[in-house]
């Protein structure tokens, strides 16, 4: 492989990396938000919600 070939390949995984962990991020976030909802404020909701939330976001 060239130079230019592994900058492209590089930069690719670079990308998917950034999409999943984004992914995982934005489901904890959402999943804390719903927990919090859920359950008045609770930390364990909050918690438990970013599990689930950031679970689920992975899996996307």
């Amino acid at each position: 492989m060239n130079t230019i070939q592994k900058l492209v390949v590089n930069a690719e995984a670079v990308t998917v990396l950034f999409g999943l962990v984004g992914c995982t991020m934005i489901g904890a976030g959402v999943g804390a938000v719903g927990g919090a909802v859920l359950t008045g404020g609770s930390p364990v909701g909050v918690v438990g919600g970013a599990v689930v939330g950031g679970v689920i976001g992975h899996g996307m």
